[in-house]
């Protein structure tokens, strides 16, 4: 601000020197009509003109120092929001409202006295379901009851329908084994696996992971035509058989080993098995009924039949396997990992029906930017009552929804932006209703949709707090785990609280779509037992009683804390002048990644330089890296100069923030065949995880390695992230020769 006011007075000071000519009389330079300069002298220097002309300076000298005064008090006192690249103890100083101005701390308190952990037992209570699977009478029933609450707080609410296609157990026949002439008819079922009969040898396989296959392969074990039986766990279920599909193996068995599950020796799984998430059936564009379908389905549909079995009938399979003994470092109760002569078939009798669904919605609209908005959502559906599943996060929306609504219309908050509230259906299935609602509306949400907050899942445990979320948001969560009461919890109060409570965010999170889809920051959180997951999702064990005895009776008073949680995310989101999203934090990620790759590429070079060519160079993707680095510097300048009273300033720097995440999708692959198209955190050959893995292919002379393709994708890939510089930069006429 003073600068300017510097520049003012420099350019008021050569006004005066072109104006008064330099033999002392009053020359004016005026443009001809043609457009050249010309002199013309008016009238010369006279005490009267002397004294009109020292009064006029001493005005403009008067004027220039209000103009100062002023600007410079409007710094201090304009109210900003939560930097993106300040340190949060710098942040919490400056002043941030909505507008009206409430201040942050009177936000927090009234949020604060919104929740009760005796009201949570009673919404408990009301949403609690024993039967509600996607589409059924029970989810239908569900959804009316949070619309009909949206509408008594006052919310504007409004329901999407859409015809989802979904895979269920037959209605009159069965799903089966047959191991050494002993059948097994399993009650579990994975929704989307091929289906058919196949006849194979048996493999164990441990969790699935790409890793164990290759410690298989090591072994010299043929996995071609083999059945393969890996445990529960560790990753999804649809990743377990994309992995065996890629040995070329025939059928998948699933079951819940005793060491991470102790829910019996009889207890069905449920799930899918489909690589991605939304209707399968309609890749990429909603499932409307009016919709005119093409013949196409998701690339991430399985080819080999995948079906769950008890530990019971695992246990019968198991201890008869002969074959070579399995590695140490797998830990199993049996040893051997089976051979040619252990045959087994399965059958698998999937029917797919389609099915109608309803996605409800309640909005708190903004009072400034009300165009943009924060999306907290919660899965209604479960296999079977899925109360930590699908009941308590529908409980915490709901007692949202009534909270923020209430300081709204009765305590005289009023939030910049808008926060949608969304129950959504078929969560089970893959996440359907909430992608079905993403891809009808994907060209609104990646310029309004600020950020994603999921509440499925959040009480699963009582021993620890987790978080998986953007990159963009680790600053905010920081800062909120603060301001939350999270005492019991040692991990979050240490010092360390990243290597402590953030984790990688999965492919079967239902945010982990919004984020690597859709491009919008998003978070998802949960207090988790000591072993890493609850180990009653997907089964018919995930009751109240349950959750019980796994929270030591703690559900409301963890529930009311989740709340607390995802609110202050939420209202800090809306709140500030300027989003709290740390755009430096990739920086780190991309510096770290291009680092690796090209020590990989020089590795490859050295030993085996018949490969790639001389002239292939990293320097493109360095330079695409310090371009990004150079943004977010940029970035920090200009909100450093930022006046907040300026709401279109504001609006354009939030733009520059929103757009870091959507520019992270790459634009070079279909969403039909790579939907998770973020090349930092995807999944598919354009991720820069890829390109790493692509390299160590080559270098260990893998046949599927392909140097053409790896070429094409490194130029991608680098340009992705260039782009992604240029947009953070700013307008395109700003840009230097560097970027």
């Amino acid at each position: 601000m003073e600068g300017d006011n510097s520049q003012v007075e420099m350019k008021l000071s050569s006004d005066m020197d072109e104006e008064v000519g330099g033999n002392g009389m009053e020359e004016h330079l005026i443009h001809s009509s043609n457009g050249k300069p010309y002199v013309a002298q008016r009238f010369g220097c006279t005490p009267k003109n002397l004294c009109f002309m020292a009064a006029a300076t001493l005005f403009i000298f008067t004027i220039g120092c209000l103009i100062g005064y002023l600007a410079h008090s409007k710094r201090d006192l304009a109210p900003g929001s939560s930097v993106s690249m300040l340190p949060s103890e710098e942040t919490d100083t400056i002043k941030t409202g909505a507008a009206p101005h409430m201040d942050w701390d009177d936000v927090i308190k009234l949020l604060a006295k919104k929740f009760s952990a005796t009201k949570f037992e009673s919404v408990f209570s009301e949403f609690a379901s024993n039967s509600h699977r996607a589409g059924s009478p029970g989810d239908e029933a569900l959804g009316n009851k949070v619309l009909k609450k949206f509408e008594e707080y006052d919310m504007n609410t409004w329901t999407e329908e859409y015809f989802v296609k979904v895979q269920d157990p037959p209605a009159s026949g069965y799903n089966r084994f047959i191991f050494n002439g002993t059948e097994g008819y399993p009650n579990g079922f994975l929704s989307y696996s091929a289906t058919g009969r196949v006849t194979g040898a048996v493999v164990f396989a441990y969790y699935g992971q790409e890793n164990d296959f290759t410690l298989l392969r090591g072994k010299n074990i043929n996995l071609s035509g083999r059945v393969v039986l890996v445990r529960a766990g560790k990753i999804s279920f649809a990743e377990k058989v994309a992995n065996a599909a890629k040995m070329n193996a025939s059928a998948v068995l699933i079951y819940p080993d005793p060491t991470d599950y102790s829910i019996g020796d009889n207890t069905p799984l449920f799930g899918h098995v489909h690589l991605g998430s939304g209707d399968p059936y309609t890749p990429g564009f909603p499932s409307f009924n009016h919709t005119q379908f093409p013949p196409v389905q998701s690339s991430g549909l399985p080819t080999i039949l995948a079906q769950t079995i008890t530990t019971g009938m695992a246990n019968s399979i198991l201890r008869k396997l002969g074959g070579q003994s399995a590695p140490r470092e797998w830990k199993s109760y049996y040893n051997n990992l089976g051979n040619e002569k252990d045959v087994i078939t399965v059958e698998v009798n999937n029917v797919l029906t389609e099915k109608r669904i309803n996605n409800v919605f309640g909005v708190i609209k903004g009072f400034v930017d009300a165009d943009q908005y924060v999306v907290i959502g919660a899965q209604r559906d479960a296999w079977g009552p899925g109360f930590a599943t699908s009941t308590v996060g529908t409980s915490v929306l709901v007692e949202l929804a009534r909270s923020i609504s209430d300081m709204v219309k009765n305590d005289g908050f009023k939030p910049r932006r808008s926060i949608v509230f969304a129950s959504w259906s078929a969560g089970e299935y893959g996440s359907v209703g909430a992608t079905e609602w993403m891809e009808g509306y994907l060209s609104s949400l990646k310029m309004k949709a600020i950020s994603y907050i999921n509440l499925d899942g959040v009480v699963a445990g009582d021993n620890r707090f987790k978080v998986a979320a953007s990159p963009l948001l680790h600053s905010l969560i920081e800062s909120t785990l603060k301001e939350v009461n999270f005492t019991q919890f040692s991990q979050v109060t240490r010092g360390n609280w990243e290597s402590d409570v953030l984790e990688p965010l999965k492919l079967d999170n239902a945010a982990y779509p919004f984020l690597a889809f859709s491009g919008i920051p998003s978070i998802s959180f949960r207090f988790a037992p000591s072993n890493a997951d609850y180990q009653y999702s997907g089964t018919l064990l995930d009751t109240r009683e349950t959750l019980k005895r796994v929270t030591g009776q703690q559900i409301p008073q963890l529930a009311e804390t989740a709340a607390k949680f995802a609110g202050h995310i939420a209202l800090r989101l809306v709140h500030d002048h300027l989003l709290r999203m740390d755009v430096t934090k990739y920086d780190k990620i991309i510096r770290t990644q291009v680092a690796q790759i090209n020590g990989k590429v020089k590795n490859v070079k050295r030993l085996r330089p018949e490969l790639l060519p001389k002239a292939l160079t990293v320097q493109w993707l360095i330079s695409a890296s310090g371009s990004y680095s150079r943004a977010c510097r940029t970035l920090q300048t200009d909100i450093q100069n930022i006046d907040y009273d300026d709401i279109a300033m504001c609006r354009l720097i939030n733009d520059r923030i929103m757009m870091v995440e959507r520019n992270f999708l790459s634009p070079y692959v279909s969403p039909k065949d790579s939907p998770f198209r973020h090349i930092l955190l995807g999944s598919g050959p354009h991720t820069l995880t890829a390109l790493f893995n692509h390299l160590e292919a080559l270098r260990t002379n893998n046949p599927e390695a392909d140097v053409d393709l790896f070429r094409n994708q490194f130029a991608l890939v680098t340009w992705t992230i260039q782009g992604c510089a240029n947009s953070l930069a700013g307008d395109i006429w700003s840009l230097d020769n560097e970027i």
